[in-house]
């Protein structure tokens, strides 16, 4: 659940719903109605297990985002998949509407999303032979890969999908390991003794960037590195 407003709305409920179905409760702290429906909402969506997300947004205080769905009357909740309207209502429903409403939201899981549930290499791999490119099949199996060592097979599994966030730290994952470089050890000296090398040698390069990932972008240490390299660089 997450309390949306009209500065977030666009990247929490317009952006995300091109990945999750998202449903908006519009409320106000004076609504009644919205008190009643508000924890049954979040109940149901949280029963999804993040098959749906909520997102939560006070008319009062947003009034972009209650003019943009039109809101004559709250509580009023919409649901967005693909950045679009797809389904809605008005008014305080029953437990049982709302979750009737919030199932037709969620995706059925097909076979293969059954076998990555169960998160094991094997079954993994059989999903994989059924959808080569299914991005939590792919990702799943890379981290395993990674983890253990086999670089060379996780790198080659992450390249069948996108790229992104989880992806990027996996793969520096598996560089790393497969170059024998601990995160654990003092990456501070790490990074200074590539800074040296990164402007002429590619490999460097690509370490130092993978130890900024592994760090996260919460250690401090990776902004101000990030800062030296592009100073480094350009």
């Amino acid at each position: 659940m997450a309390d949306v407003t009209d500065a977030t709305f666009q990247t929490a409920v317009i952006d995300r719903s091109m990945t999750v179905p998202v449903v908006v409760d519009l409320w106000a702290p004076w609504c009644g109605p919205c008190k009643t429906l508000g924890p049954i909402l979040e109940r149901v969506v949280a029963a999804s297990e993040g098959a749906v997300e909520l997102a939560k947004v006070n008319v009062d205080d947003n009034p972009q985002v209650a003019a943009s769905f039109q809101v004559q009357s709250i509580p009023a909740v919409y649901a967005l998949r693909d950045g679009k309207v797809v389904d809605g209502f008005v008014g305080a429903l029953p437990e049982s509407q709302v979750a009737q409403f919030v199932a037709r939201l969620a995706p059925v899981p097909s076979e293969t999303d059954l076998l990555v549930a169960q998160g094991d290499e094997a079954s993994l791999r059989r999903a994989l032979e059924a959808e080569p490119a299914h991005e939590g099949a792919v990702t799943a199996l890379a981290r395993l890969l990674a983890e253990r060592g086999d670089a060379e097979e996780a790198l080659a599994l992450l390249a069948r999908i996108p790229e992104n966030a989880e992806t990027r730290a996996i793969a520096a994952h598996a560089r790393l390991t497969e170059r024998n470089v601990d995160v654990a050890d003092d990456a501070t000296s790490l990074l200074d003794q590539l800074l040296e090398r990164v402007r002429d040698d590619e490999d460097a390069r690509q370490e130092y960037l993978d130890l900024l990932e592994a760090l996260g972008p919460e250690d401090p240490r990776t902004s101000r590195y990030r800062k030296a390299l592009s100073a480094r660089l350009f």
